[in-house]
């Protein structure tokens, strides 16, 4: 073998870890907003919808805004964006894989989107430790100091179990 053939396969080698550390590059995150009226939270989420396709999702998040106006950013294992969803009064925009989809609501969108209704409204409220009602959700705040916060809707079916597990 010459020293140019003996080299080849170090250069692939390299040239292949170049290539997947690119790959595991993850985008800048998101600025929080200076808004205090603007909340920012990170971390992990996962719904659980207990029907007959027993369907769960579980995934990193970035949320900022509030209900009105904000944006959240859906990230897989590592930390790359599978979606984002974006919302103002009368508009709530997602864009997942290329794919756009638009509602007139931030709560039309998630029920399009994930086939259940979700109390986002009240979401932000139990984010910042307020035991806001929700109809038919159940909040526990009892550990949301330690950045966990479990939400059941007991009605109407199919029940559901929202987790949220925050960053610190």
């Amino acid at each position: 073998m010459t020293p140019a053939n003996a080299r080849r396969p170090r250069a692939w080698l390299a040239c292949a870890s170049l290539c997947l550390l690119a790959a595991c590059a993850q985008p800048p995150a998101p600025k929080a907003s200076t808004d205090p009226a603007m909340g920012a939270w990170s971390g992990r989420l996962s719904l659980q919808v207990d029907d007959a396709a027993a369907q769960s999702f579980s995934a990193g998040f970035e949320l900022n805004g509030r209900p009105e106006q904000g944006q959240l950013t859906v990230l897989n294992p590592l930390g790359n964006v599978m979606a984002t969803i974006d919302w103002s009064p009368g508009k709530a925009v997602l864009v997942e894989g290329g794919q756009r989809r638009e509602s007139d609501s931030l709560d039309a969108l998630v029920q399009e989107t994930t086939g259940s209704a979700l109390p986002v409204a009240a979401l932000f409220g139990w984010l910042r430790g307020e035991a806001v009602q929700a109809t038919g959700w159940q909040a526990d705040l009892s550990r949301i100091d330690e950045g966990r916060l479990v939400a059941q809707r007991l009605a109407p079916p199919p029940q559901a179990t929202l987790r949220v597990v925050l960053s610190r």
